[in-house]
């Protein structure tokens, strides 16, 4: 048993460091839990866990922008993730810590930004793109229409 044990640690140490392949992710589940110390940024209780995961979720790692700071290994992440926590911690409210990360960086850092006039643009972008793909597609459909009425195919 120790031998397994051991094992499932020296696999999960690459995921651990934030190097590793994507398989490697649900043994360092099993490794880490096997382990009695926390990690230094986590919380004891899980409610409180649970809502810093939440929260971390809501808002956006910016270095890779597609990812949220839950989920991104980027060093600024990781530093956002210890701001989130440490202001748990001191009692603040989700809608305060999100409010003073906006204040500091900007809406985009919020995984939903609010419906703002200066956030209009990032709202409407996905529909001006479909609609501009709408456009192309037609254009090139009745192109390809007007040349095919234009020369009528040669049949025997």
């Amino acid at each position: 048993m120790r031998k397994i044990l051991v094992l499932l640690i020296l696999l999960a140490a690459p995921v651990l460091t934030g190097h590793g392949p994507a398989w490697a992710a649900p043994v360092s589940l099993i490794a880490g839990s096997a382990g009695a110390t926390p990690v230094p940024d986590t919380f004891s209780d899980p409610a409180m866990e649970g809502r810093a995961r939440n929260l971390q979720r809501q808002l956006r790692c910016l270095v890779c922008q597609g990812e949220s700071i839950d989920e991104s290994g980027a060093a600024l992440a990781g530093e956002l993730r210890h701001l989130v926590r440490q202001q748990m911690a001191e009692g603040r409210s989700d809608q305060q810590i999100k409010d003073y990360l906006s204040a500091r960086y900007g809406n985009f850092i919020l995984m939903k930004p609010p419906l703002e006039a200066d956030t209009y643009f990032l709202w409407a972008a996905p529909f001006l793109v479909l609609i501009g793909a709408a456009g192309v597609a037609m254009f090139v459909v009745g192109k390809a229409r007007k040349a095919a009425a234009e020369n009528p195919p040669d049949l025997p």
